[in-house]
C-alpha cells in the first residue's frame, strides 16, 4: 500500500472507524522505514448546524496530523436528484467526489478510508440481493480517471476489534449527525447477517470466504442480451441441414 513519499489523505468523518485509522497511520508514521505524509479530510453534510470543527481539528492535532474540512448540503443535493427513499447515495457519492478533488487540489496521491471487514462482507451481501452483482470492497483501488490510489488498511480487521482498540486509546467517537444513521440499507443487511448467525456461527466467515476467488467457484456464464440470443437462435435454425427425402 506504501510507497516511499506518498502523500495520504484520511476520509475523517469523526466515527470509530475513521479515528482509529487516524491514530493507527499516525503511529505507522512515527516508525516506518517507508516515509509517507498523512492529512485529514471531512465533509460536512450539513445535517447539523452543530458542525463538530473544533473537535476534529482538536483530535487531529493530538496526532500532528493537519485537518481540512468543506460543506456539501447532501440533502439539497438529494432533493435535486431524488431517486432512492434515503440520500445514503447520493451522500456516498457527493463525498467521494469531494475527497478526490480534495486529494488533488491538495497533491496528495493516495486515499485511506477506513472500511473493515464487516463492511466488506455487508458490501458483498448488498450487492448479491440489490444488483445481483458479485463486488465489495478492495484493498487497494485505483480510480482510472484521477489516477488516485484508494487504500483501505483496515480492511481485514474486524468491526469488534476495532472498537476494542479505539477504547484502549481512549478515543471518543462523535455522534453521527445523519437523521438516517440507523435506517439504512446496510444496516438493514448487518442485522440480516446477525439474525443468520445465530442459527449457524459461521455465517459471517462463509460470506468472507465467498467474497475471494476460488478454483472451487462454479458460475454461470455471462447473461447474454435478448438481441445476441435471438441471433444464435436463428443462425441454428437457418444452418440445420433439412432432413433428405
Amino acid at each position: 500500500m506504501l510507497k516511499p513519499h506518498d502523500k495520504i489523505l484520511i476520509g475523517l468523518s469523526g466515527g470509530k472507524d475513521s479515528m482509529f485509522l487516524t491514530a493507527a497511520l499516525a503511529e505507522i508514521k512515527k516508525y516506518s522505514p517507508i516515509p509517507f505524509e498523512l492529512a485529514c479530510y471531512t465533509v460536512d453534510g450539513m445535517f447539523s448546524p452543530a458542525f463538530p470543527a473544533e473537535e476534529l481539528q482538536a483530535f487531529c492535532s493530538t496526532y500532528n496530523v493537519t485537518h481540512y474540512h468543506e460543506q456539501i448540503n447532501v440533502m439539497q443535493l438529494w432533493q435535486n436528484h431524488k431517486q432512492t427513499n434515503t440520500p445514503c447515495f447520493t451522500c456516498a457519492y457527493f463525498r467521494r467526489a469531494a475527497t478526490n478533488r480534495k486529494a488533488l487540489e491538495l497533491g496528495y496521491n493516495k486515499i485511506a478510508l477506513a472500511h473493515h471487514q464487516d463492511d466488506a462482507v455487508e458490501t458483498f451481501l448488498m450487492n448479491i440481493l440489490t444488483s445481483g452483482q458479485l463486488r465489495t470492497f478492495l484493498p487497494v483501488t485505483t480510480l482510472s480517471r484521477s489516477g488516485l490510489n484508494v487504500l483501505r488498511p483496515l480492511i481485514y480487521y474486524r468491526e469488534a476489534e476495532i472498537i476494542t482498540f479505539g477504547q484502549s486509546l481512549g478515543l471518543k467517537p462523535l455522534k453521527n449527525p445523519c437523521p438516517f444513521d440507523g435506517n439504512t440499507k446496510r444496516e438493514e443487511i448487518k442485522q440480516l447477517i446477525a439474525a443468520l448467525s445465530f442459527s449457524n456461527a459461521d455465517v459471517f466467515e462463509h460470506l468472507a470466504a465467498a467474497m475471494r476467488t476460488s478454483s472451487k467457484q462454479e458460475l454461470w456464464p455471462e447473461q447474454l442480451p435478448l438481441k445476441t440470443l435471438n441471433s444464435k437462435f436463428y443462425k441454428f435454425w437457418q444452418n440445420k441441414k433439412q432432413p433428405s427425402i
